[in-house]
């Protein structure tokens, strides 16, 4: 598999989903989560996205929507698992690398450790303008909406209160708590919002880069919070910003981020994971 860093992305973007409707098996390496957002029908799906490590396929792959609440504890996968999945493609969701996922043909196949195996496959996909990307999105409907940046560097991480819900979040989760659960007979629990969002600041390699300031729409963020709830406001504030900036930004980091676009705003891009393997220093040339 780790033949793939040897052809690296394609310079004309990811493959085009097929014509038809007809099923793809797909082989993933997951690097990306996003936070669960409220749903009518499961009461919260999430976004999740990964490198398609099939040489027949390569690019990156989104799959949504995917239940996460009613997945069985085993069956659920971790960010850099090696997965294969059989999917349809998202015809609702002009995307090219969005894909319905059938959930009961996931397969985790196994967990690559950290970094080096990782950094084989994840490495020659890294992109340094997030510049070019935003232009791209607004030229063509087709350009790339999934990407791996690196900063040339990060100025900083905004922390605010969460607003809560927006009213139709709201009345999608209002509906799923009043649909009777036919086979747990349990009540159905409310998806509850954050304390807190959060925003990377950063400037990316483009000569003419002004700065960029993209949500974090990272679960981790999320699971970050619930793990601290007993925390007052300016303690997780404070914690947020040593783990999200200080930890994984950090100056022994090779930090990029996980990016990607809505597919209704294709020119808003959003943080939705970071890639923090530690930094490679180069020998220096031994003095004669």
């Amino acid at each position: 598999m780790t033949q793939l860093s040897l052809f690296g992305p394609r310079e004309d973007g990811p493959d085009p989903k097929p014509v038809s409707d007809q099923t793809v098996s797909l082989h993933l390496l997951i690097t990306v989560k996003a936070a669960p957002n409220p749903s009518e029908r499961y009461g919260e799906t999430v976004c999740v996205a990964g490198l398609s490590v099939d040489l027949q396929r390569r690019g990156w792959i989104r799959l949504y929507p995917i239940n996460f609440r009613e997945l069985a504890s085993d069956d659920k996968f971790r960010k850099y698992d090696l997965v294969t999945v059989t999917a349809k493609p998202a015809r609702q969701d002009q995307r090219r690398e969005s894909f319905r996922p059938l959930m009961d043909t996931m397969v985790t196949k196994r967990h690559l450790a950290p970094w080096k195996p990782r950094r084989a496959l994840l490495d020659p996909y890294v992109e340094d303008s997030m510049c070019r990307l935003n232009r791209a999105a607004r030229a063509d409907a087709n350009a790339p909406s999934l990407a791996l940046v690196r900063p040339r560097a990060v100025d900083g991480l905004d922390v605010e209160a969460h607003p809560g819900w927006t009213p139709e979040e709201q009345r999608k989760i209002d509906a799923y708590i009043r649909q009777p659960d036919l086979f747990s007979g349990q009540d159905r629990t409310a998806l509850e919002p954050p304390r807190f969002r959060a925003y990377y600041r950063y400037r990316c390699h483009d000569t003419g880069c002004s700065g960029h300031r993209q949500g974090v729409l990272d679960w981790e963020l999320v699971a970050f919070q619930r793990r601290l709830a007993r925390s007052g406001d300016d303690e997780l504030r404070a914690a947020i910003r040593d783990k999200f900036l200080g930890e994984l930004c950090g100056p022994g980091r090779d930090v990029a981020f996980y990016v990607g676009n809505q597919a209704k705003r294709a020119h808003v891009f959003s943080v939705l994971g970071v890639y923090w393997p530690p930094r490679v220093s180069v020998p220096r040339p031994r003095r004669r």
